[in-house]
């Protein structure tokens, strides 16, 4: 069974190479929760369920124009890890659409059993 930096490391390799969704298909639980630190339009701050968070993801990726990722960590704690994300991405809807921007915000992620079973987001928008 992976240790969660072992988790983390995988995690942070998919994320640089914006294969999100994959990760939360080979790392997550099942009843994975997600955190952000608020709603954004019709996303709730809480999720639960390993589809609501592939979706997230999906939406995520289908919605920006990637310019820069960049992903450092991870960062262990005993069974959790922390990455730090930096990205430069233009918003394709909503509000910011057609507006590049720059944003960074920290994931903290508890791992059992070798899945993540949480993750949190922590960022500030303005």
């Amino acid at each position: 069974m992976a240790t969660s930096f072992e988790v983390g490391q995988k995690l942070v390799s998919l994320c640089r190479e914006n294969k999100n969704v994959e990760a939360v298909d080979e790392l997550y639980a099942p009843n994975v929760v997600s955190l952000e630190a608020k709603a954004h339009g019709d996303m709730p701050a809480r999720m639960e369920g390993i589809d609501a968070i592939r979706k997230k993801n999906q939406w995520w990726l289908d919605n920006h124009t990637i310019h820069a990722n960049t992903v450092s960590g991870p960062f262990p704690h005993g069974d959790r890890f922390i990455v730090h994300y930096k990205i430069d991405v233009t918003p394709k809807a909503g509000p910011m659409a057609g507006k590049r921007m720059q944003a960074e915000e920290t994931g903290l992620y508890t791992v059992r059993d070798g899945k993540v079973v949480q993750e949190e987001f922590f960022y500030h928008m303005g």
